[in-house]
C-alpha cells in the first residue's frame, strides 16, 4: 500500500482486475503528459504518474480509479516526495470526509 498526501494506492491482484470499466479519458494525461490521479482543487497541484500507463474508471458515487502501469512507474506531486510503483494494477482511492448530510472528497 502507498500512501501521497490524500490519495491511497493500493495493489490488485491480476484476476481481481474488472473488464467491463471505461477507460479514462484523453484528459487523464496533464500538459506535461503526466497521468493525473487527482488535482488539487485549491492549490492546482497534481498527484501524476510520470511515464507509461493508463487510468480505468470504477463505477461508484467518489469514481475510484484503476491504474495500469505494465513498467512501474512513479507518482509525483509538488509537495510530497516521489513514490516508486511496481509494474502492475492499483486502486486510487481519494481520502473522503465527512460533512453534516455528507460524505465529499478531501479538497486539496
Amino acid at each position: 500500500m502507498y500512501r501521497q498526501g490524500d490519495v491511497l494506492i493500493v495493489p490488485v491482484a491480476e484476476g481481481a482486475v474488472p473488464t467491463h470499466v471505461p477507460h479514462a479519458p484523453k484528459e487523464a494525461r496533464d500538459t506535461r503528459g503526466r497521468l493525473v490521479l487527482a488535482l488539487g482543487e485549491v492549490t492546482g497541484h497534481a498527484h501524476a504518474v510520470v511515464g507509461p500507463g493508463e487510468l480505468v474508471r470504477e463505477p461508484g458515487p467518489f469514481g475510484p480509479l484503476l491504474l495500469h502501469l505494465p513498467e512501474g512507474g512513479r507518482v509525483v506531486h509538488e509537495e510530497h516526495a516521489a513514490i516508486t510503483l511496481p509494474k502492475g494494477w492499483f486502486r486510487v482511492i481519494r481520502q473522503r470526509e465527512y460533512v453534516p448530510g455528507s460524505v465529499r472528497i478531501v479538497a486539496d
